[in-house]
């Protein structure tokens, strides 16, 4: 069996929910490879490995943070939510959503590069900020230092780089009237974009992640990639896969957007093409949901225990949810 859940964002962890998964499958006397996923945004650091430096950069509101980042043979592995993420800010409520500034993530990348990374992968996902990315390519100046560098962005969206303002600024603190404000910046953000690089981030998709820190810095040669297809390629999750009996995944809610570059989606996908069956464990499901792929079951744990007892012992219900599953 393989055991590759993302986070529950705000109660476990991806490794936490693995580790737990994987242990008590092992102790009922099953064989499990336990893989932690990913899909650009909070945990992405950490399944690729975890922090092995730190450097003090600009949090989302102007304050020092403590930043984590990977440095291993010449890759560097940035979490953008590290330096510029809502959890920094204090939540959507604590947040300033018109200042909020990725200047911090622009700060992790110049620190990676005067390290000697020649390949840096930005995750991108769990922030505070709509600034298009202004703020990391101020820190970044001169950009020059970044021609020859191998940049990628891992996302978990398809929004556009305008759009990103009615998408997230909501989540992020933004009332009505500073939802148009921030969608007129943007826009006057990518024709300055245009003007100066060349580069239409209007038209890629995937351009507004992180409130448009992904087009930002597709104006200094960045390529964007799906966050989760970089981690399972870099984890060989289809090799692990391919032969298992029985895939076991999970998320913090499960909608729509689910399928759509998120971790349960790429899963669902993958065993479906290599026909093992695949289990869900899932915080809660938010409908309408699209048609399953074939093999996909899905348990909710506020569907299945109550919301009270999902939200206290995730770890024990999500375990009590498949030992269940794989006795029957």
């Amino acid at each position: 069996m393989v055991v590759a859940p993302d986070k529950f964002k705000g109660t476990a962890s991806a490794t936490v929910l693995a580790a737990a998964i994987g242990s008590a499958l092992q102790g009922a006397g099953h064989e499990v490879v336990v893989r932690p996923m990913a899909d650009g945004g909070e945990g992405f650091l950490e399944v690729l490995g975890g922090p092995n430096r730190t450097t003090i950069v600009t949090g989302p509101l102007g304050e020092p943070v403590e930043a984590g980042w990977r440095l291993a043979k010449g890759t560097a592995v940035i979490e953008m939510a590290a330096a510029a993420g809502l959890v920094l800010a204090g939540g959507p409520d604590e947040n300033d959503a018109i200042e909020a500034t990725t200047r911090g993530v622009g700060e992790l990348l110049m620190s990676a590069v005067e390290a000697g990374a020649r390949r840096i992968v930005v995750g991108v996902g769990g922030s505070a900020t709509t600034d298009g990315g202004l703020g990391a390519l101020k820190a970044m100046h001169p950009t020059q230092k970044f021609r020859g560098i191998d940049l990628s962005v891992a996302c978990d969206v398809r929004t556009t780089f305008v759009d990103a303002a009615e998408v997230f600024s909501p989540q992020k603190g933004a009332s009505p009237s500073q939802v148009a404000l921030l969608r007129r910046r943007l826009e006057r953000l990518a024709q300055v974009y245009k003007m100066e690089s060349g580069v239409d981030v209007t038209e890629v998709e995937g351009a507004g992640a992180a409130g448009g820190l992904a087009g930002g810095l597709l104006t200094v040669g960045a390529k964007l990639v799906s966050g989760f297809d970089f981690v399972a390629d870099e984890v060989g999750l289809d090799e692990l896969i391919e032969g298992a009996d029985l895939v076991i995944t999970g998320e913090g809610f499960l909608d729509e957007e689910s399928f759509d570059g998120k971790v349960v989606g790429g899963v669902a996908a993958l065993c479906e093409e290599l026909d093992v069956p695949c289990l869900a464990i899932v915080g809660e499901v938010i409908e309408p949901l699209p048609t399953f792929p074939s093999g996909f079951s899905v348990v909710s744990l506020v569907e299945r225990f109550g919301i009270d007892r999902s939200m206290e012992d995730p770890l024990d219900c999500a375990i009590e949810v498949v030992l269940e599953f794989v006795e029957h």
